[in-house]
């Protein structure tokens, strides 16, 4: 599975451009890991760069930066790559905290 397609890249706001919003902050997409606890969700997105910044769901909650090309690259405990949730639907920060 394509971890970010064209509509969703075209969907995700420009880095920087939610700053302020705090919990505010709508989180567009969704990823995952299928055989460990780690959860990625991105609010905002440079394609130039490949960097998403959202909240890092893993040992704990925090926001923070995470590049396209390591999400690709990453295999789980089981050698399981990541997945995007294609049944995820905008949420805004606070509600996944």
């Amino acid at each position: 599975m394509k971890l970010l397609t064209k509509e969703l890249e075209a969907k995700l706001p420009p880095l920087y451009s939610q700053d302020g919003k705090g919990d505010e902050a709508l989180a567009l997409v969704k990823f995952f890991t299928p055989d460990s606890s780690w959860t990625w969700y991105a609010t905002e997105y440079d394609p130039v760069e490949r960097v998403f910044f959202g909240l890092v769901d893993g040992l704990e909650k925090e926001l923070g930066y995470f590049r396209l090309d390591e999400l690709e690259s990453i295999k789980g405990p089981l050698g399981l790559s990541i997945e995007r949730d294609i049944y995820f639907e905008p949420t805004r920060l606070y509600e996944l905290r």
